[in-house]
Formats: structure tokens, sequence, C-alpha cells
């Protein structure tokens, strides 16, 4: 057989695909736990970040040890052992019929679909004490999905850090969800008002200050509005009834953990 012919060019073709489709599947395969181990370390990296117990060269693992695991039924806040703390995947969950929840339209603010029906939490601890509590939160802004955590302090109430790890804004608009200076407005502001309701927000343009609800008042991101309400939503959706509600009023009743 002639190797200009059409059957031979056809065979070299044929074979160097199988030989590449081989060698990635494999490539693939072996560097699967590698993956997850770097999933993994870069959660706890974003974790510690937003705890304020991140320290530039220091040992992730002996940081991370100051930090508690735990997972909460959102139905009732009880801290549950049904699972598995080590292997629960929150985002996996959520798209499983028998652990998660069809949300309708009326109560779906974050825009999420479903909501599993338990999630992780982290308790960071100093001399044996809770000190903040990071919880997971996520929702639709403009173009994706944002999924990031929220630091609060004892008090349920007080916001100690936020920070978001995957998503898919604009960047230079709603992107600058990511923007460190605006991430820092965050800490110290408040969830609920003095008549116990949600009133934090995201506003559009820059926080008045001295005025009256100064202290549940965010700068709006410029350029980015449905991001900023999408934000603004989904701090309502996981702070509320559907949420981490429960869970909190039962820490702030001295009733769990």
């Amino acid at each position: 057989m002639s190797k200009d012919s059409t059957t031979n060019i056809l065979l070299v073709a044929i074979t160097l695909c199988l030989v590449c489709s081989v060698i990635v599947s494999t490539a693939a395969v072996k560097l699967r736990p590698q993956q997850e181990m770097n999933k993994i370390l870069d959660q706890k990296i974003n974790i510690l970040k937003v705890s304020g117990l991140w320290q530039d060269g220091a040992d992730i693992e002996s940081l991370f040890s100051s930090i508690d695991t735990r997972i909460i039924n959102l139905d009732t806040g009880e801290v549950t052992d049904e699972i598995d703390v080590a292997t629960f995947d929150q985002r996996k969950a959520s798209k499983i019929a028998e652990l998660s929840i069809k949300l309708d339209d009326d109560v779906d603010v974050a825009n999420i679909n479903r909501r599993s029906n338990f999630a992780k939490i982290f308790l960071v601890k100093n001399d044996n004490k809770i000190d903040r509590y990071v919880f997971p939160v996520h929702g639709y802004g403009l173009w994706s999905t944002l999924y990031g955590y929220v630091t609060l302090e004892k008090d349920m109430n007080t916001i100690y850090a936020l920070k978001f790890y995957d998503h898919r804004e604009t960047p230079g608009l709603g992107g600058e969800v990511d923007n460190i200076k605006w991430q820092s407005s965050w800490k110290g502001k408040k969830l609920f008002d003095a008549d116990g309701q949600l009133a934090l927000k995201i506003i559009k343009g820059s926080v008045v200050p001295g005025n009256a609800e100064e202290s549940y008042q965010v700068d709006g991101l410029s350029g980015a509005t449905l991001t900023s309400d999408g934000v603004t939503n989904m701090f309502h959706f996981w702070m509320g009834e559907l949420g981490f509600e429960k869970f909190m009023n039962k820490v702030r009743a001295g009733e769990v953990l």
C-alpha cells in the first residue's frame, strides 16, 4: 500500500487519534486525585482568608486546625452527624433530589433553583472557644452564579468578612466583587436592624457617612447593578428562613454549639 494512498493516510490519522486519546485519558485518571487534593486545599485557603486566620507562608493544615467543620440541617437549624462532613459537597447535593428541595419562584430570591437540605459551616476557634462562623453562600449575578463565604461574628449580626471564590462576572464591572477594597468595606456591616429585619443591601453609588442606614449599606459596584442586586439577594436568601436563619437563632439562644 502506497504511503500516499487515502487508506494509508486515514489509517495513520486514526492511529494517532487513538494514541492521543489513550494518553489524555490516562493523564486525566492519574491526575484526578491530585486535582481533588488541590480543590480541597484551595477551599481551605479561601476559608482561612475569610476567617481572618490566613498567614503568608504558614502551614495550611496547622492554620486550619483552629477551624471545626460541621454539617447543619437547614430545615431544623440543628447540627447533624447523619451526613459525612469529610465527603459532603453542597454544590453536588443541591442537584440531587433526595438531598435538596426545588425552590418556587416567589422564594428563590437568589435565583439558585434548588437548595441543598444540608450545609457545611466552619467554626473559627480561639483558645478552644468559638470566635466566628463561616457560612457558604451563593446566588446568581448577571452572567453566573457567584459562590463565596461570609464570616459572621458571634452575635450572628455583624459581618467580619466576605470573599467570593467562583464566578464568571464581567472583569472590571461585576468582577469587582473580588476587589479587596470593596470586600473590606463589608467588615462591621450589620445584617439585621433594631427590629430584627434583614436590612443589609448594596446601594447604588456610595454610602453616605453618618446616614441612619450606614451600618446596613455597602457601596454599589460601578456599572454592575445586576451583580450588586444579585449579591444583596444572595444575603437575603441565605440569612433568611430557607437559609441559615434557624441555625443563627439557635446560636443566639445558646441552643447549639
